[in-house]
């Protein structure tokens, strides 16, 4: 996530450099840049930049500044509310999709503040379908139907999900069974529904879900074994809250082609591994990588990890998880948000 802090008093302003020197720290935090004064100035520019900003200021201040530029909960970053003492943060815009909620129960924990939600399912301890499909890393083909979804969950309606029975579906699983009493739920199979995609039906509403593409990027020293790599995939996945089944690819750079732990870890978890080559590692440019000046100096590439992800996961991929280094070994996630899972990949 890329979080711009937008602050307009002295106080608002020493409260960014707290707040950003501990999300720095944070890996699933890919960028994270402070703003001060000129607020309306630079919400036009960092309203269309970032994936979630958090305003320090007067609640008024922050309305009537973001009015014009509010378009869609599919497309509107997450927006926080922070008063300047610290004591609220507060979810504004995008609670769900754009994760707004779940960022707003972060920070208060970060800064020792009282979260403040407002979302009907939220506060009546219901899951959203769009806070399903936000958790799952899944799109939703008709948003507007969200609206009815989760007026339905509300009631206590029966909602049926009909998934392919030849996809692997366990992460869906495993979270429907994590949060049987906040949603009433039936599974059904069958083989006219796309294979990787969850048809969603209530009364004679449905929308579809579909995964979006997630590629594990691995860099690690030379012999490190199958274990040891699959004990750092094991910690970014806690991290991420993300079941093992949503990985679809592992991806490195090609001189990495014969790591042993690397090969052995793809054939025991089922997960292909693409190799990126060298030449295209050199030419690939991102604002958001971290560049490795060990690596740059030795093979005269960037790096390893990031770039071979956002590269196999496609135009238009985004890194959620940047280069973090577990005992030797280095793991960043990228996902392509454009282009859901084909069958194939």
């Amino acid at each position: 996530m890329k979080i711009a802090i937008q602050s307009v008093s002295q106080k608002g302003y020493d409260l960014s450099f707290k707040l950003k020197e501990i999300l720095d720290k944070d890996s699933m935090i890919i960028k994270c840049d402070i703003y001060h004064k000129n607020v309306k100035e630079n919400f036009n520019k960092i309203f269309y930049e970032y994936d979630a900003i958090i305003a320090i200021m007067a609640s008024g201040i922050l309305i009537r500044s973001i009015s014009n530029l509010i378009n869609s909960k599919t497309s509107d970053p997450a927006i926080l509310n922070i008063d300047e003492n610290g004591k609220f943060v507060i979810s504004i815009l995008s609670g769900h999709l754009g994760g707004a909620n779940k960022l707003t129960r972060k920070i208060s924990d970060l800064i020792g503040a009282q979260a403040v939600i407002t979302t009907s399912t939220d506060v009546n301890n219901k899951l959203g379908i769009d806070v399903l499909a936000s958790d799952l890393y899944l799109s939703i083909d008709s948003t507007s139907e969200i609206l009815y979804f989760n007026k339905a969950i509300l009631a206590g309606k029966e909602i049926l999900f009909t998934v392919n029975s030849d996809g692997n579906y366990d992460y869906l699983f495993e979270y429907i069974n994590d949060n049987t009493l906040e949603m009433n739920v039936s599974i059904y199979f069958s083989s006219k529904v796309k294979n990787g995609d969850i048809l969603v039906q209530c009364d004679k509403h449905e929308i579809t879900l579909s995964p979006y593409r997630i590629v594990f990027g691995i860099g690690c020293r030379r012999g490190k074994s199958q274990y040891e790599i699959y004990d750092a995939i094991k910690k970014v996945l806690n991290q991420l809250n993300m079941h093992e089944s949503r990985i679809n690819k592992f991806s490195s750079a090609e001189i990495k082609k014969d790591e042993e732990g690397i090969l052995k870890l793809s054939d025991e978890l089922n997960i292909p591994v693409e190799f990126v080559e060298i030449e295209k590692l050199k030419d690939f440019k991102s604002d958001d990588i971290q560049e490795s000046e060990f690596v740059k100096s030795k093979f005269g590439i960037p790096g390893v990890c990031e770039p071979s992800a956002l590269i196999i996961a496609g135009d238009d991929s985004e890194l959620i998880y940047k280069k973090t280094a577990f005992n030797g070994v280095t793991v960043s996630v990228a996902i392509n948000k454009k282009i859901k899972i084909l069958d194939g990949f």
